[in-house]
Formats: C-alpha cells, structure tokens, sequence
C-alpha cells in the first residue's frame, strides 16, 4: 500500500486521485499509460499533464470537473475561453437555471430592440451588457449541469 501524502498544497489531479481512493500505483495501473513517476511528477507540478492523460484520470476517477478546471486553470486557450465551473448539487443548479431564465424572460424585449439594427449603440450597451451577463450565467449553469449529469448517472454511450 502507498504512503499517505502530507503535502501541504495539493494540486487539483492530487486531489482528485485521492478523493478516488488511488494510490498513485493503483492509479497507474487504472490508468493504463501513465506510470506511477509520471503521476507523481504531475501532482508535484514538476512536468505539464497532457490533455489525453487528463481525459483519463477524469474518467479513472470518475471527476469529470477534473476536465473543467483543467481547461479553465493550465490550458492557454482555456483559460482564455472556458469558464471554471463550481461543482453544486442538483437543487442549486435549478434554481440557478430558473433564475437566469425569469431574468432574461424580463430583458427579452430590450434585446430585440437592440439588435433590430444590426448595432449597438452607445445608450443601448449597458442594457447589452446586463444581458450578456445573463446569458452567460445561464451557460455556466448548464455546463455545472452537464458536469453534475455526467458525475452521477450513467451515459448509456459512454464505456463502462
């Protein structure tokens, strides 16, 4: 059996290995294709985790957030592109959803105002703004959903 770290600062990939209940020997065996060194020396931070080891240790340790905050934290264009998404329980994201949507529902009409023309106008693009906003709540909350669907069910097209 593997030592128990006592690393202070954890990095995300330690983390989720650990919540897995993965030695880094068991991990790499689950793995397939990453050794015991290669996990050690990722979780250490002293080399850069490839996108294919990433999509791995997700699905081994069944954290598909692993993915998200991957893209969001250490990929250049994520970081740029891809919002981190906080993991929340089912209730929450709902409510969430429902939120936005009873939000924009009220904005609907000041946004075909504003895009009837083609333009936004210096008077219109705080009123854009707020709405954009919104809309990009309602993203985030739907890919917290995604996440929270691919955690606790299972995907009839997925491997098992």
């Amino acid at each position: 059996m593997g030592r128990k770290s006592v690393r202070q600062f954890k990095n995300i990939f330690q983390k989720s290995r650990e919540n897995a209940g993965f030695t880094r020997a068991a991990a790499s065996d689950a793995l397939g294709f990453v050794s015991e060194d290669r996990i050690e020396k990722i979780e250490s931070g002293k080399t850069a985790v490839h996108p294919d080891e990433v999509l791995a240790m997700s699905k081994a340790y069944g954290d598909p957030h692993l993915c998200n905050l991957f893209c969001s934290r250490e990929c250049p264009i994520g970081m740029k592109y891809v919002p981190e998404v906080t993991a929340k329980e089912l209730p929450a994201i709902t409510l969430q959803i429902v939120n936005s949507i009873n939000l924009l529902e009220e904005k609907k009409n000041r946004l075909i105002e504003i895009s009837v023309d083609g333009k936004i106008s210096p008077e219109e693009i705080v009123d854009f703004n707020e709405i954009q906003n919104e809309l990009s709540n309602i993203s985030n909350a739907v890919a917290t959903l995604q996440l929270w669907l691919e955690k606790n069910t299972q995907n009839p097209n997925q491997e098992a």
